[in-house]
């Protein structure tokens, strides 16, 4: 018999990390991987990207908006003054080095910008070129994915320290009336045991009520979902060959999986070059990579968006998957949450198979596919809403 299908993860299961409609990917490795590069190309700043170690000091944050053909349909056919796509933010952050966690390199600042974002781009690098300095004098990707790691995990570490001392402090001042749970204790053990071996929280098996009291207690840096971003020499990244895939992809796979994308820093600065010039040239046979980077990033965050479309406005509206049609309608403004009737909705696919290029809903509601939703509904991505809502009352104070 074949292996059953796992089931699928509910939508609004618990997870690690912040329940926010803010989220944000930090851009993560070594001094002159590339991430200040990479941090340039994506939102079309201008940061700081000098070769020596260090040149980030302080994190860069901006923003990049996520590529999407269903925002560009809507928009073309409604051509509205006002168009609104969803973003990502993204936060540039210094590069650490081995003994980071114990304040090598001004380590310990990068780390707490690291533990303030929700989701890394891990940026490794696996290119040869002697005119970048690299900060340990030779080029291994798997050296220095393992360097990141335990610096990570020994930050950690120093996290679950705090949180057991405030507990065990928060004990003693009660004068006896109440003692550490259970739970709180053999959690506590359980991450000890896996940071001190270098495993990435993330990775391990965790109960809901676990993940709960992690969340609680805790701003892990290892419970973050990780993309790694294996930056390619632009000859390496055109013939899709480097000698370090295949090393990198165990390496990871061994240490909690994750999504693995090469890229080519210098491949996408001459795509760049050529866009701003309008210019062609035949040594560019492959397209950018940033949009997929971009779109994984915002969906490993958890993100979905729905649309707003009309005359005046199309929009994306970012909203945390599992949202419920009041939640997403507060979003927009806090009356509509306030005040929700109901929300009336199309979902893009249908929209787009039956409206036939029209920017009339007729057909649609013809086949059925317009419907009325209420407060229990779960928005999915892509939705087409409009919103019902009446405020009478005065908001409560």
């Amino acid at each position: 018999m074949p292996p059953k299908k796992a089931a699928a993860e509910p939508v609004n299961a618990v997870r690690f990390g912040r329940v926010k409609n803010n989220l944000k990917m930090g851009v993560v490795g070594l001094p002159n991987v590339g991430k200040s590069s990479l941090f340039n190309l994506m939102t079309e700043q201008a940061a700081a990207a000098e070769n020596y170690p260090f040149c980030t000091i302080e994190p860069n944050e901006s923003r990049c908006p996520v590529p999407d053909a269903r925002y560009d349909y809507l928009c073309d056919i409604w051509k509205p003054p006002s168009m609104y796509p969803a973003y990502l933010h993204i936060t540039d952050i210094a590069g650490l080095i081995k003994g980071a966690s114990e304040g090598q390199g001004l380590g310990n600042a990068f780390l707490s910008h690291i533990q303030a974002v929700d989701g890394i781009y891990h940026v490794v690098r696996a290119f040869d070129n002697p005119d970048v300095v690299h900060v340990d004098d030779s080029v291994d990707p798997v050296r220095d994915l393992e360097t990141i790691l335990s610096e990570l995990c020994k930050k950690d570490l120093e996290i679950v320290g705090k949180a057991i001392t405030a507990e065990e402090l928060a004990v003693k001042k009660a004068g006896g009336k109440y003692k550490l749970s259970t739970l709180f204790l053999e959690t506590m053990e359980k991450l000890k045991k896996m940071l001190e071996e270098n495993i990435p929280v993330s990775s391990g098996e965790w109960s809901t009520a676990e993940v709960e009291l992690i969340n609680e207690k805790t701003r892990l840096i290892t419970t973050k979902p990780v993309i790694y971003l294996v930056n390619l020499s632009k000859a390496d990244f055109i013939r899709r060959k480097n000698k370090w895939l295949a090393k990198i992809a165990a390496w990871v796979s061994s240490h909690g999986g994750g999504s693995i994308i090469p890229f080519s820093i210098e491949y996408e600065q001459a795509l760049w070059e050529a866009r701003t010039t309008s210019s062609t040239s035949e040594d560019l046979p492959v397209p950018s990579t940033l949009p997929k980077i971009i779109t994984t990033g915002y969906s490993s965050l958890n993100l979905i968006y729905f649309f707003t479309a009309g005359e005046k406005e199309v929009r994306a509206w970012c909203v945390y998957n599992g949202a419920l049609a009041p939640q997403a309608a507060g979003v927009i403004h806090s009356d509509f949450e306030r005040g929700f009737i109901k929300a009336e909705v199309v979902a893009f696919d249908d929209f787009k198979s039956l409206s036939d290029g029209s920017k009339s809903m007729a057909a649609v509601k013809a086949a059925g596919k317009y419907r009325q939703e209420g407060k229990a509904y779960v928005v999915k991505d892509g939705d087409i809403i409009h919103f019902q809502f009446n405020v009478t009352a005065q908001k409560k104070k």
